[in-house]
């Protein structure tokens, strides 16, 4: 028997049950199970899927022979870039697929069932409520729930020093320091706003990431040295390529 035979939720609540048991069973394929996941996705098979599924469980088999497929079809050929590359740059480009096929799944339901306006607009908050699987695999889960654990214990200490019944001397040594604060954070962003990528010599992007070389100390655009986040992290001191070749010249 198929094991992608499907059932149709048919309501907002239903599809984000199915989105939940489907991620779940994914997130399992790329963490707890990814010894199992990494072995079955051998490179000299043919085009493998990873399917995740309402009941948790995960899958790696070919593509429905159907077409069109009854539901959308997660990407194609993960096992070719298995050896390719490192592997956990491999699972987080698989994490980044499932997550689009996710979404995908979860409007095709949406779509089919006559979902209005309202009706997607609270599907989509649901699902945006819960940490993507690439953040999950990468790690970025945790770190934006510490992030808001800080602001959060920063905003309460924050009232607190403005309450009416904090002494006068103390709120202002509160407004001092965050003055302090704001004026470093301006000053921080003038002096990245002036950064130049040693590679291309495009300007310094809040929204995009950069490593700087431990030796020459110049900043790169991680596209442009084809270094991502997911590979920074185990790198322990980072030499860019220009300096690279002048270590390995005779």
């Amino acid at each position: 028997m198929d094991s992608r035979a499907q059932y149709n939720p048919r309501t907002v609540e239903e599809v984000f049950r199915d989105f939940k048991g489907r991620r779940a069973g994914l997130i399992k394929a790329l963490t707890t199970d990814v010894e199992e996941f990494y072995n079955q996705c051998d490179p000299e098979k043919e085009n493998l899927c990873l399917y995740g599924f309402p009941s948790e469980q995960w899958e790696v088999n070919l593509p429905a022979e159907e077409v069109p497929p009854e539901l959308p079809e997660p990407v194609l050929g993960i096992n070719f870039a298995r050896d390719g590359m490192q592997e956990k740059d491999w699972l987080s480009l698989v994490a980044v697929h499932s997550d689009a096929w996710l979404l995908a799944i979860a409007f095709y339901f949406g779509a089919r069932f006559g979902f209005d306006k309202a009706d997607r607009k609270r599907l989509f908050n649901m699902i945006n409520e819960v940490p993507t699987i690439f953040e999950v695999v990468t790690g970025a889960a945790k770190k934006q729930v510490k992030e808001k654990s800080s602001v959060s214990n920063h905003s309460g200490s924050k009232s607190k020093s403005n309450s009416k019944a904090e002494p006068q001397g103390r709120q202002q040594k509160a407004l001092q320091a965050k003055d302090e604060d704001d004026e470093l954070d301006e000053q921080e962003d003038d002096e990245h706003g002036e950064t130049l990528c040693g590679a291309c010599g495009e300007h310094y992007g809040t929204d995009e990431f950069w490593i700087c070389c431990d030796i020459c100390e110049k900043w790169f655009h991680g596209k442009c040295v084809k270094i991502t986040p997911a590979r920074a992290e185990h790198i322990k001191q980072y030499k860019c390529p220009s300096c690279s070749n002048k270590r390995t010249r005779p």
